[in-house]
């Protein structure tokens, strides 16, 4: 694993693929996601992709670190202050090494906010 997630053709396939302290923050990401709302999981661009009227949230699995990335991410730093501005659009990133963590409570309500906006404003990767 570098600097991309496992190769895998489903959501158990990637987090089968895992190992050590990724394979146990990406269950538990994944979990607090998935009680949030009713996502459908795919894999995209080698991520475990959660879709609700489009792309709304990812997790990536990396050698050093795992990735939770949110579509709408800058509007969610009120949530989770840690999260980092990506790009030029609403993108945002969470990053956690084996040391640095996230509270799942706090996983969950980021996601379910994600969800609702994604509802709210329209997908985030349509064009207007």
């Amino acid at each position: 694993m570098a600097m991309m997630g496992p190769k895998a053709d489903s959501p158990d396939a990637y987090i089968a693929a895992l190992s050590g302290w990724q394979l146990e923050r990406c269950t538990m990401l994944r979990a607090a996601v998935l009680r949030a709302g009713a996502f459908d999981e795919t894999i995209k661009w080698t991520n475990l992709v959660f879709m609700a009227n489009g792309p709304c949230i990812l997790i990536r699995a990396e050698e050093h670190r795992v990735l939770l990335g949110f579509w709408r991410g800058k509007r969610l730093r009120d949530i989770e202050p840690r999260i980092k501005a990506s790009g030029k659009y609403e993108l945002g990133n969470l990053i956690m090494t084996e040391a640095k963590a996230v509270d799942p409570a706090i996983v969950e309500r980021l996601a379910a906010e994600a969800y609702r906006l994604n509802f709210e404003l329209g997908n985030p990767s349509a064009r207007t």
